[in-house]
């Protein structure tokens, strides 16, 4: 070749297929130009050494949901730009079996349709996926949520039965929920439509004082083993 050409071309040309299957195989992250990934058919190629992974498959490209396991007092909202550092290749968990390939663009236009207060740890949703967004976003009261507290202070008479069902939040009644002990000063929430704030107010109106609070599960999604800071991708076909 004397002139640059665009890569999906040289690639159709190698793999004796369509231009769009071409573009299929880069967007999918299965071709190395000079032993590095390439994810954008328009990129100009001459001489380059051009290899197609030969597990590719032909399909096309999903939107990313990454689940994180977010730090203590690390601000986060309904976008994840705060959270992108953290998001790389040495922080993605071993237990990762999704079998998803890592790619550049699944770590643009995420959302965090269900955030953490600042002053929470635990199970973080970022995703690309509108369906995600929309069932985290409007399901919300339907989604049942799991939170670990660590708490100090003496339980109220009969402060555990209030905490299931007769507390208000901002002057409306919550409604019943799921509270017990997990150990001696750790109490477990299983909660739906939790607001900022909410867990923490609701020891304090039974004398409690929170001291650390984890959400270790949205639906039917858990954090599972993950370390603070790692993440893994939502395989395809898992449903919160």
């Amino acid at each position: 070749m004397t002139e640059p050409v665009r890569l999906a071309k040289r690639v159709a040309e190698l793999t004796q297929c369509s231009r769009r299957e071409a573009e299929m195989y880069i967007e999918g992250g299965w071709v190395r130009v000079d032993g590095e990934v390439a994810e954008e058919p328009q990129l100009k190629v001459l001489d380059q050494r051009i290899d197609i992974d030969p597990n590719a498959r032909l399909e096309p490209a999903e939107p990313a949901t990454i689940l994180l396991h977010k730090p203590l007092n690390h601000d986060n909202g309904p976008w994840a730009r705060s959270a992108l550092p953290m998001i790389t290749a040495a922080t993605r968990s071993a237990d990762d079996a999704s079998g998803i390939h890592s790619l550049k663009r699944h770590f643009s236009r995420l959302s965090a349709p269900m955030p953490l207060d600042h002053d929470a740890s635990g199970l973080l949703v970022l995703t690309q996926d509108w369906r995600v967004v929309r069932r985290l976003s409007e399901d919300a009261e339907r989604i049942e949520q799991e939170y670990v507290v660590e708490v100090t202070g003496t339980l109220a008479d009969e402060g555990l039965q209030r905490l299931n069902h007769g507390l208000s939040y901002h002057g409306k009644p919550l409604p019943p929920c799921k509270v017990s002990w997990q150990s001696e000063n750790r109490l477990r929430f299983a909660i739906k439509s939790v607001q900022q704030g909410q867990l923490r107010q609701m020891c304090a109106e039974v004398g409690l004082t929170m001291v650390t609070m984890k959400r270790i599960r949205i639906g039917r999604i858990p954090l599972s083993r993950m370390a603070v800071g790692e993440w893994r991708y939502l395989p395809v076909g898992e449903r919160f």
